[in-house]
């Protein structure tokens, strides 16, 4: 019989079996030269654990990736599946009702449901959340064509435009921009439509502008592209300042002319996807995935899934996007990184 992962070790003991093992090992605790080789040696029976990695739209960058992190678990000995979801907001729902093991989300989502914010003022804060690893910056990319003459934000006003679906952590990215520039949904005829089906619509001349959170390089968003002369919406000027000043987990970044092949680069904001778990997965199995994900042949499966997961996912950035915000990180994958040699910086 299956079952699910229980405490196997106290605290004390497990550092203790971290260190007996990096001496053993004659680990160098260099995060670019030692990223282990996916024996870990641990306690952990992975015959008789089930983990379930809960991933994203097929239309995005969550679905490969994820389904490359069960495949790293399946080959060393788990059994595990990856489920197909809308995305972070229903995975963080799976997370805590024990539905998935770990998944992939975007941090504010994350820290928004930790704290019971936003789109999660009416629940009752998600404290059993933890980060395990810092992933890639999702990019916040406001997809329109050159022939709908949108060069602005405010040329959204009047336009139909899909803000992803409703509760999604692309919606939630929506409301936050649409707040910065001082707009609403009222604005605009909205549609609650996630990315996918919302570039169909803009396809078919049914949709001006729709916003996509994700990685750069998104295969729907190019698809587009082959189609229409493609353009993006910039985030920028007092806009860009506001969401960055008052939210920690916005970033400036840039969608660049070379992405998908348009005419200039463009200014917007990104946030960090991580991968997160119950406070109560165990700390053992913790520990043992994440010397399977940074081992070479976790590392190069999990960067063949796609470009933008083999530039950002690295043993060295493993905290990028998990320390200093307000979500706390699995002890676990704390003692983890500090065993390598991993800092924030």
């Amino acid at each position: 019989m299956l079952t699910k992962p229980r405490r196997l070790l106290p605290a004390v003991a497990l550092i203790a079996t971290a260190a007996l093992l990096a001496a053993c090992t004659n680990s160098t605790n260099n995060p670019e030269t030692d990223p282990g080789d996916g024996d870990t040696g641990t306690a952990v029976d992975r015959s008789t654990q089930f983990i379930t990695v809960l991933t994203g739209p097929a239309s995005g960058l969550y679905y490969p990736v994820g389904n490359a992190f069960s495949e790293v678990l399946g080959n060393a000995g788990y059994k595990t599946s990856a489920q197909e979801t809308t995305g972070s907001s229903e995975n963080i729902q799976g997370i805590l009702g024990h539905e998935g093991d770990i998944a992939i989300a975007m941090s504010d989502v994350a820290v928004q449901a930790y704290n019971a914010t936003e789109a999660f003022a009416d629940a009752v804060p998600a404290t059993q959340l933890r980060s395990l690893m810092g992933l890639w910056p999702n990019v916040c990319q406001i997809i329109t064509t050159t022939q709908a003459g949108i060069t602005s934000f405010s040329d959204l006003k009047g336009k139909r435009v899909g803000v992803g679906a409703m509760g999604s952590g692309v919606e939630a990215n929506a409301r936050a921009i649409f707040a910065a520039n001082d707009m609403s949904y009222e604005d605009v005829e909205v549609a609650f439509l996630d990315y996918g089906d919302a570039v169909e619509a803009i396809k078919v001349g049914e949709m001006d502008a729709a916003f996509a959170t994700s990685g750069l390089g998104n295969a729907t968003i190019a698809a587009l592209g082959e189609t229409a002369s493609l353009a993006f919406v910039p985030v920028e000027g007092e806009a860009l300042a506001r969401l960055t000043s008052e939210f920690p987990y916005y970033v400036q970044s840039q969608i660049p002319a070379s992405a998908y092949g348009t005419a200039q680069d463009v200014t917007t904001v990104a946030v960090m996807n991580v991968l997160l778990a119950h406070e109560d997965l165990d700390d053992a199995v913790v520990t043992d995935m994440l010397e399977l994900f940074y081992s070479v042949d976790g590392l190069t499966i999990i960067g063949d899934s796609h470009p933008t997961a083999k530039e950002n996912i690295k043993l060295e950035s493993g905290l990028h996007g998990i320390a200093g915000i307000d979500l706390p990180i699995h002890p676990a994958a704390a003692q983890f990184f500090a065993d390598k040699g991993v800092t924030a910086s």
